[in-house]
């Protein structure tokens, strides 16, 4: 496992207006389940890419032409990655042990 998380979610939305609504989806599904707040949350004003921190899961929300630019999924390809809803997308899965 590397140091600073566990579990990376990637996902997008449409337009900055829905990445920001899956932020807003997110937070508040985790604080009212699971009593928890992210450390920190970037990117939200211009919602182009907004990144969560829950310490052991990072939460990234792509536009994508932003997801496309930075692609996270190759940048971590040896993470073990889930399809979701019919689509690849990186799940909560573990990532590589080799990448400390």
């Amino acid at each position: 496992m590397i140091g600073y998380t566990d579990y990376f979610v990637i996902c997008s939305g449409r337009t900055d207006r829905q990445v920001k609504a899956i932020h807003d989806a997110i937070h508040e599904g985790m604080k009212k389940e699971h009593g928890m707040l992210p450390r920190r949350v970037e990117g939200l004003p211009e919602a182009h890419w907004v990144l969560m921190d829950y310490l052991d899961v990072l939460v990234h929300v792509f536009t994508p032409d932003t997801r496309e630019y930075y692609r996270l999924e190759q940048l971590w390809g040896e993470a073990p990655a889930r399809t979701v809803g019919g689509q690849s997308e990186a799940a909560p899965a573990p990532l590589s042990p080799s990448r400390s």
